[in-house]
């Protein structure tokens, strides 16, 4: 058993004390992402080795792999305990989005350890729409690099408000100073173009010598400020979902026996209590919660993050993509939206095109009306283009199939973020955050009903060959 947390239930009285205290630690998502080669992997080995999460055996197999894989010489090579994947060792590189887990005695942490190659930012995408938190690593000797400002401009796209500029490799430059101010400096000049109040910070380390991570470098006597590990143990996190009103999307309805029928998934912002009066979207049929279930017993109240099971006392239709909100609150549908969108295909997104699009368990179609404009990750102006190619950031203006219930991204990101889905290879091809619903009739669709609208599209989806015509004037 890993020593460190031997000792923690020994200093608790006991596994079953243990493991309520770890239940009731604050919880912090954060992700490590920058340019190639910047140290990402060696950190997050860092951090586990040297808050003692790795176990002996790991520590043993870390000793061979670092002889076979490992690109630090005759030192261990900390990047190998999250590359895992083959490609990954061979090439000393991250591809995938790695998770990993540890905790201390003031926090429990979930890293994801991004990729720095400008072909996976899809997955850099994917790592940062759950965190609450980003670290920036910038290689000492290279400063802010174009990855460096793509990343900080997606992460503050997707919501994270704290970010953590860590300039590893301070050992590189002598532990300098000045090089750290000049870089310091060049990054709060392009951050003053990011959106949003951010709460950014430095701090000068080396992943590899382990200065500045967990514990205070003495080759860095000019810096005063926290190491690494105290900047994540002490930030204050405001998670916005938790201030917003209930939302809760509709995943399963879960229905095991004739006797029980109740609705799964997870509360997205708000919370819901036994009794309360809900609006069911998009039908507007109200009821009360009779009952809300879980694996472990039945709770008077479920807060966002919950994954849970209601019960209501009303027997009404209700399908998964439908969404429950509190019966005093009104959330109109909307046809058009405007979107900012990662893209991640290798084709460019043009307008006129069509996607399924799926959007907090709702699955529909959505056509590209225009791209208003690509974000210049170099200095973040806008540009006009007529597609939108692969990693390209931009907003883009929607028309969906149907009305949606949505929110901005901002306000909820679970009904305010969807992915693109390309119809005919089912392969994920973009990301986007609703930046705002727009109400309105839609050009094109008054002259026809939904159920027209909707053979329409089943008749374009099954039967191209045949050559229908789009009735809302996409292709």
């Amino acid at each position: 058993m890993n020593t460190t947390i031997a000792q923690q239930i020994a200093n608790e009285g006991g596994v079953e004390a243990y493991l309520h205290a770890q239940q009731h630690k604050s919880l912090l998502r954060f992700l490590t992402c920058g340019s190639v080669d910047d140290g990402k992997s060696t950190l997050i080995g860092r951090l586990l080795h040297d808050t003692r999460q790795i176990y002996e055996d790991q520590l043993s197999s870390l000793h061979n792999d670092s002889k076979r894989h490992g690109t630090q010489g005759e030192k261990l090579d900390l990047a190998l305990l999250v590359d895992g994947l083959q490609a990954e060792r061979e090439q000393g590189i991250t591809i995938d989005v790695a998770y990993r887990y540890f905790s201390t005695e003031k926090r429990k942490f979930i890293i994801a350890d991004t990729p720095g190659h400008e072909q996976y930012t899809r997955n850099m995408a994917t790592g940062a729409s759950t965190c609450d938190l980003a670290i920036l690593l910038m290689d000492a000797r290279k400063g802010v690099l174009d990855q460096t400002r793509r990343h900080s401009f997606i992460s503050t796209l997707l919501g994270i408000r704290h970010l953590v500029v860590a300039v590893n490799k301070m050992d590189l430059v002598e532990y300098s100073e000045e090089r750290f101010n000049e870089i310091r400096e060049a990054y709060l000049t392009f951050a003053e173009q990011l959106p949003g109040d951010l709460d950014i910070r430095f701090v000068p380390l080396s992943a590899l010598e382990g200065d500045n991570v967990a514990t205070q470098s003495t080759n860095m006597p000019w810096y005063s400020g926290p190491t690494l590990l105290e900047v994540l143990e002490t930030v204050e996190i405001h998670r916005v979902v938790d201030e917003q009103p209930l939302r809760f999307p509709v995943q399963y309805v879960n229905r095991p026996n004739l006797d029980f029928r109740g609705f799964s998934g997870t509360v997205a912002s708000g919370a819901v209590k036994v009794g309360q009066r809900l609006k069911v979207l998009p039908s507007g049929v109200e009821s009360s919660v009779a009952r809300i279930v879980t694996f472990d017993g039945d709770l008077q109240e479920a807060a966002a993050g919950e994954a849970v099971t209601l019960v209501l006392k009303d027997e009404i239709d209700i399908s998964r993509g439908d969404l429950l909100l509190d019966a005093d609150q009104t959330l109109p549908a909307v046809q058009r939206a405007s979107v900012d969108v990662v893209w991640m295909a290798e084709l460019p997104l043009q307008p006129g095109q069509s996607y399924e699009i799926k959007i907090a368990g709702k699955k529909t179609r959505a056509r590209v009306d225009s791209i208003a404009y690509q974000v210049d990750i170099n200095n973040l102006t806008h540009r006009e283009v007529d597609s939108l190619p692969l990693n390209g950031i931009g907003l883009v203006e929607l028309t969906f199939d149907e009305p949606l219930a949505l929110d901005s991204y901002q306000n909820n990101p679970v009904t305010g973020g969807m992915i693109f889905i390309d119809r005919l290879s089912n392969v994920t091809v973009g990301a986007g955050m609703v930046r705002e619903p727009k109400a309105g009739a839609v050009a094109g669709s008054g002259n026809f009903s939904a159920f027209e609208l909707e053979l329409n599209a089943l008749v374009r989806k099954h039967f191209p060959h045949w050559g229908a015509r789009d009735l809302l004037g996409g292709k």
